[in-house]
């Protein structure tokens, strides 16, 4: 358990917080949530005690072990990937380099044996001799395969550094487990699981999140940033939007009522005050004036962009013809002889673990890159708007935001460009930022911008709700949702995929492809169910 207490945080003149009161109780994981710059991350490092309230304190249960998911990707390069996860718990890593250095000595005391005797006492109390089996069995579930234990973190790619580092606070059956974006950089088997180690998990977990499918299946309580203050809601993220809508729908409604009460009362004083007959009711009515108050509604701080692809002409029958398609990058050949061809009606999203061979697909198609063998071609009704998962060459320049846009617009009118910023949540003074300094959710935005602007009917679109907020994600999904043209893209949120795609391709680890027209879930249950199968026939082939 662990429990904020008058918690306030001052920025400034700012308050991020103010007097937040909440308990983090067993047995439970809580989803905290809100808008970009609430303070989600920030409230983790007051947990965490790496950042110190203005006011207020943080208290936990005596002797009991709070582990947290680093961010920094490089802090353990000089280490091994097995040693990094088991450094997930301080203390056993810290007698297990103690119980090492005691007994590489050459003149080996009496002193040096009561003390290492004490070790293995504590060794064996944290279960230190699961240590290693328990740290591979984290990095098995999350795809890091065996024959990356013991390489140094310095060289594994960067997915593969978070998963470590993911491993790492699972580790050890921690009591308090605070974890910042787990989902970003995973792919969807590794979030899968980690799903599964979530909703069996007994302790306290406190996670950040923009992934609703994520924070649905894992969640029995929302924590709500919003106004400086935290509201904890019991069930999961669905739950809380459907109670917190329901809520200000019915403070409406409610002040409507009173509104309208109000209104019958003033016009009821003004015609009879005057009255001697009817002074005593405009003097009652006058009383009853008086105790009526409005639900005060505050503005959330939540704001929800608008987002709207509308294609400039309607595609034809003619879409896309990808064949025989081979590209090799550094020695490791990503796509192997991929062919397929794209219909009119198609919404189809790249799922699966080799994400950098679907990268680099994308680049191909959208012209950044040649492929090795093969040749792709588009219908010539066809036109093309592309997100790239890298983004940075587009920001690399001194130009405003507004100016930024213009460039991709063919009306420069000044007031059309700011309409499109305006819906994406840009108006007024923060059109004439520059963009290099944008952040990693403003830049996404901005691409976004761009699309609409283009009027393209085909979307390729690499990983778009990374760096957006729970609000945005929204708004995009809602957005790809109504889009009337050709959809492909690629992304880690589940219910973004599940709700927006019909067809589903998998480029393999060995660069083929899989093609499935069905929907995401169907998709999941199928591979499931085929590789039960497998499991039993290789357990029926053992028995033989």
């Amino acid at each position: 358990m662990i429990s904020a207490n008058n918690v306030t945080l001052r920025l400034g003149k700012r308050a991020l917080f103010e007097d937040v009161n909440i308990k983090f109780t067993e047995g439970n994981c809580y989803g905290l949530i809100g808008a970009n710059g609430a303070g989600k991350s920030t409230f983790l490092k007051i947990l965490s005690g790496v950042i110190e309230p203005s006011k207020g304190d943080i208290t936990m249960n005596a002797g009991e072990r709070l582990s947290v998911l680093q961010q920094d990707h490089y802090k353990y390069d000089e280490y091994q990937v097995l040693d990094t996860v088991i450094m997930g718990n301080a203390r056993l890593y810290e007698i297990m380099k103690e119980k090492d250095a005691i007994y590489a000595k050459e003149d080996f005391t009496e002193e040096d044996g009561i003390k290492a005797s004490e070790l293995e006492g504590e060794f064996a109390t944290l279960n230190g001799w699961e240590a290693e089996s328990d740290a591979a069995t984290l990095l098995n579930g999350l795809g890091i395969e065996n024959d990356l234990h013991y390489k140094f973190m310095n060289e594994l790619t960067g997915s593969q550094k978070v998963k470590v580092l993911l491993a790492q606070a699972l580790f050890g059956n921690p009591d308090v487990l605070l974890l910042d974006e787990p989902t970003n950089h995973l792919d969807l088997d590794a979030i899968a699981w980690l799903e599964e180690f979530l909703i069996n998990f007994e302790n306290t977990v406190i996670v950040v999140s923009h992934d609703r499918y994520f924070l649905n299946k894992v969640c029995t309580h929302i924590a709500d940033i919003d106004y400086g203050k935290i509201q904890l809601y019991a069930g999961n993220y669905d739950f809380w939007y459907e109670s917190s809508q329901l809520m200000i729908k019915q403070m409406k409604e409610a002040n409507k009522k009173k509104e309208e009460k109000i209104k019958e009362l003033q016009e009821f004083i003004q015609r009879f005050s005057a009255n001697a007959s009817k002074s005593k009711q405009a003097t009652s009515r006058k009383r009853a004036l008086e105790k009526i108050e409005l639900d005060d509604i505050r503005p959330s701080s939540r704001k929800y962009p608008y987002i709207d692809f509308r294609p400039n002409r309607e595609i034809g029958n003619e879409v896309l013809t990808v064949s025989n398609l081979s590209k090799t990058v550094d020695g490791v050949k990503l796509l192997d002889n991929v062919s397929f061809t794209v219909a009119k009606d198609d919404k189809i999203a790249f799922v699966g673990p080799n994400t950098i061979a679907t990268t680099t697909l994308f680049k191909i198609l959208a012209g950044e890159m040649e492929p090795d063998e093969g040749n792709y071609k588009w219908g010539i009704t066809t036109s093309q708007a592309y997100f790239p998962k890298d983004n940075t060459k587009e920001f690399d320049n001194d130009l405003t935001i507004v100016d930024w846009l213009t460039q991709f617009s063919e009306e420069k009118d000044v007031t059309y460009v700011r309409g499109f910023l305006g819906r994406m949540l840009f108006s007024g003074e923060e059109g004439v930022k520059k963009v290099k300094v944008l952040s990693g959710g403003e830049k996404v935005r901005c691409l976004l911008s761009k699309m609409m602007i283009s009027g393209a009917n085909i979307l390729l679109l690499d990983e778009p709700t990374n760096h957006l907020d729970m609000e945005s994600i929204t708004a995009l999904n809602n957005g790809l949702i109504k889009f009337p043209g050709v959809l492909i893209f690629t992304s880690q949120d589940h219910q973004f995929v599940e709700t927006t795609a019909n067809r589903i391709m998998e480029i393999t680890n060995n660069g083929g492809l899989i093609d499935k027209k069905t929907t995401y879930d169907e998709y999941l249950a199928n591979d499931e169910l085929a590789r039960k199968r497998q499991v039993m026939n290789m357990e029926s082939e053992e028995e033989d």
